[in-house]
């Protein structure tokens, strides 16, 4: 099962979540306990790698 982030729409709170793709469960904010949650857009989705060379210490360069 992936792990998706989501964060509260009312404090801002960013939490990690196991769940199954396409699961249509609301999730309560652990810091102020509010249900207004989105689920956000997580580089590892888009097939960003943590990999870097030597050539790109930051992880951002475009690839040859």
């Amino acid at each position: 099962m992936p792990i998706f982030e989501y964060q509260c729409n009312k404090c801002g709170h960013k939490m990690e979540f196991l769940e199954k793709s396409g699961n249509k469960n609301k999730h309560v904010c652990e810091k102020c306990g509010s249900s207004d949650t989105q689920k956000l857009f997580s580089g590892f989705a888009v097939g960003q790698s943590s990999k870097t060379s030597d050539s790109c210490p930051t992880g951002t360069c475009p690839l040859s």
